[in-house]
């Protein structure tokens, strides 16, 4: 909290925290792009100007939003489940995929939280890269440093990131992919039974893929092999 914010009389707190209320639902339901200042301020029973005056502008205000609601989602779902460093791998693994599918699946906060992440994916704003640097790199570190110690010993980094972005995109295509999933499996709401079930389907199948790694280590190619790789693709 800024000291401008920490002094600020209870009334301009009021202020401050409505926008942040009304900005988070309109930002949710309609985007950036299509959300306007005038929308914000009247729902907040705020004077125009009160955006300029707490966040600098609209962009200022949907990077907070987007933090805060990161950061609430975080809270609810940690990404550890409250397991420490010292738990096995592959109860480190399953906790994180399930607190990230509950994340942007779990009805109560993907309204917000995984709407706006939806679109950020597809239309990134200049927020985009606060929220990586202070929300979603340490995430990746994490998952990173989890499935390093289910691979082998040695096993290269880009091996090792490849792994962890195939079970990130496996959680999000049922975060992404909703609005078709829904038409095939009309049923499916996404309640927290079915989250579970889900995610312990993602656990099962990615530590199969890594158990695979396991038995037959992926191995970085040497520098030969790809300067004649590149010269292939240059000259296809």
């Amino acid at each position: 909290m800024s000291d401008l914010q920490a002094n600020s009389p209870p009334g301009q707190a009021a202020t401050r925290q409505a926008l942040l209320e009304v900005a988070a639902d309109v930002f949710a339901r309609i985007g950036f792009q299509n959300a306007t200042v005038r929308e914000i301020c009247q729902r907040a029973g705020a004077n125009i100007a009160a955006i300029n005056y707490h966040f600098g502008d609209k962009a200022g205000l949907y990077s907070e939003v987007l933090k805060i609601q990161g950061e609430l989602a975080q809270v609810r779902f940690p990404t550890d489940a409250g397991l420490p460093d010292s738990a096995p791998p592959t109860e480190r693994l399953a906790a994180f995929i399930r607190s990230f599918l509950q994340r942007v699946l779990a009805e109560e906060i993907a309204n917000r939280h995984g709407r706006m992440m939806a679109r950020e994916m597809v239309e990134p704003t200049a927020a985009l890269d606060r929220l990586v640097r202070e929300v979603i790199q340490p995430q990746a570190h994490q998952l990173h440093e989890i499935v390093q110690a289910l691979l082998p010993v040695g096993t290269n980094t880009q091996t090792v990131r490849l792994c962890g972005l195939s079970i990130v995109g496996q959680i999000l295509f049922y975060a992404h992919c909703r609005p078709v999933l829904s038409r095939l499996e009309p049923a499916a709401d996404y309640d927290f039974v079915e989250l579970d079930q889900l995610s312990q389907h993602i656990t099962r199948f990615s530590l199969s893929a890594l158990q695979d790694y396991c038995r037959s280590p992926a191995r970085t190619p040497s520098r030969r092999t790809q300067r004649r790789r590149r010269s292939d693709s240059a000259q296809s």
